[in-house]
């Protein structure tokens, strides 16, 4: 149960409470203004923007590495390119649903789509536009046009692009920063290769890329396929990439999907084979928004605020000086701490306001900063230095050795979250051996492994029996074949069921 008020340190509930302590904690941590007068549209604010910023060098650091090149596409798309979408989507469902191809149906009526969920531009000024325009809640639609203008040959291919830009959804459910919001910080990386084999090794490269990703942010996670009837209908397939929060909720972080060739067809993207022949691409996407950032609070801050992985911590060192009034040498020498850190790569701030330590301490323990150093007369005559690290442990240590010991303190950190934030992962598992009587009787803070192997009808009674979402095969299956919870027959099929944001 959550702690009394007397717990709470400077107005931030005990994370126990965590529906309480999640929105709090973004505010008082200075991540985000949400008094902005549009739902669902917070002002991000400096140290919330930066460490944003450094998840988007992570990510752009691993597109460079694979070779994929950054775009900027407009924001505005025409409303007949949505048209075109829509009729690509909705026939790939319907097609879905009725187990045929696509190319089978011939759809007479008109088809409604994604009208409802995008925010629509009809005016320019005084005058009513020819074509309405909407705002991008993704990019398919703007890029595959361009796509088709730019594949002509085999060899214009693989084309490998991404773009990290704001996107806009019309949500309608309670919005929660970083998780659930109406303008979304978004990045979404999008291939065109020859032919299935290259979309394949693209979606395996994604998945390398996830990994080191969630490896840097210091966050496990479930990967899995998507049920079919949770896939995009454009796609013939998705990974989805959850977080478990600390209320056993699953938070999905990221998704890649393989297109096959559906999209390249109805955008006419095609091009000219070593033979002359004519083809169509095969195509993927990857996507990732500011929920990364969502799960990097919910899973690391504790009671006393944030805790920044150091990968993507917007302040690494803080330096403050001790009793500087004492020693007129404490604060040069601060500066130059602050200094050589700097120079070796290491994102430092000196903190020398005129306030009581215990203040300047609360400060920088609610943000989250993995290392705090102090340096008073006593460290000036010793030639050292004091380091408080924020996942717990202080120690004095040479001035001499300054680089290596932050350095190594630095790793330390993100090692220990990683083990915590594993051990949260695990003490939020269990395993679902038979159904329930009642729903009620599960633990509404737990994700729960199953056997499954069942087909539509299965999945649905297994949801109604848990009051769950199945989230799909993991990408692991069991080495060894289990009893599946609804046929009875043996299975390699590794799933889970969860409580999704």
């Amino acid at each position: 149960m959550p702690k009394g008020p007397g717990s709470a340190k400077r107005g931030i509930p005990t994370k126990e409470d965590f529906n309480a302590w999640y929105p709090a904690i973004v505010e008082i941590a200075d991540l985000v203004d949400k008094r902005y007068p549009i739902k669902g549209m917070d002002v991000w604010k400096p140290y919330g923007w930066s460490a944003m910023g450094h998840i988007d060098t992570l990510v752009r650091t691993e597109m460079r590495n694979t070779d994929h090149d950054e775009y900027n596409f407009p924001l505005l798309v025409p409303h007949d390119l949505l048209d075109k979408e829509n009729k690509l989507v909705q026939t790939l469902k319907m097609a879905r649903e009725q187990g045929v191809d696509p190319s089978e149906l011939r759809i007479e009526e008109e088809i409604g789509g994604f009208e409802k969920e995008v925010y629509w531009v009809k005016h320019a000024g005084e005058h009513d536009l020819d074509v309405p325009m909407f705002l991008r809640p993704t990019s398919e639609t703007p890029m595959y046009t361009m796509f088709s203008l730019w594949i002509r040959s085999h060899a214009d291919l693989p084309l490998k692009t991404f773009q990290i830009v704001n996107t806009f959804r019309y949500e309608t459910k309670q919005t929660r920063s970083f998780i659930r919001v109406r303008e979304i910080h978004f990045f979404e990386a999008h291939t065109a290769h020859a032919d299935q084999s290259g979309a394949d090794a693209q979606i395996d490269e994604d998945s390398d890329i996830v990994r080191r990703l969630l490896h840097d942010l210091c966050l496990p996670a479930i990967i899995s396929r998507r049920p079919v009837w949770d896939t995009f209908p454009g796609a013939w397939y998705t990974n989805a990439v959850d977080a478990i929060m600390p209320n056993g909720r699953t938070l999905q972080i990221a998704s890649y999907h393989h297109y096959r060739d559906q999209w390249a067809r109805a955008f006419d993207i095609t091009y000219e084979g070593a033979d002359g022949s004519q083809s169509n691409c095969h195509q993927t996407t990857f996507g990732m928004s500011e929920r990364l950032l969502g799960a990097v609070v919910g899973v690391h801050g504790d009671d006393a605020g944030l805790i920044m992985p150091p990968s993507i911590a917007p302040i690494q060192v803080v330096v403050m000086p001790v009793a500087a009034h004492l020693d007129e040498a404490v604060e040069p020498q601060a500066s130059t701490i602050v200094e050589r850190l700097k120079k070796s790569g290491i994102r430092a701030r000196l903190d020398s306001r005129d306030m009581r330590p215990g203040a300047k301490h609360y400060d920088w323990e609610i943000k989250g900063v993995p290392l705090r150093i102090e340096i008073g007369p006593r460290d000036l005559s010793s030639d050292s230095f004091v380091m408080t690290l924020r996942t717990g442990g202080k120690d004095s240590h040479p001035i001499d050795v300054l680089e290596e010991i932050v350095s190594k303190s630095l790793e330390g950190v993100s090692t220990e979250l990683r083990a915590r934030s594993s051990n949260l992962m695990e003490s939020k598992m269990a395993v679902l051996q038979s159904l329930p009587q009642k729903p009620s009787d599960l633990d509404e803070g737990m994700v729960y492994e199953v056997a499954f192997d069942g087909n539509d009808a299965d999945a649905e009674k297994l949801e109604k029996s848990t009051n769950l979402t199945l989230l799909g095969d993991l990408l692991e299956p069991y080495e060894a074949p289990r009893i599946c919870i609804i046929t009875g027959k043996e299975t390699l099929r590794r799933q889970h069921l969860a409580r999704m944001y």
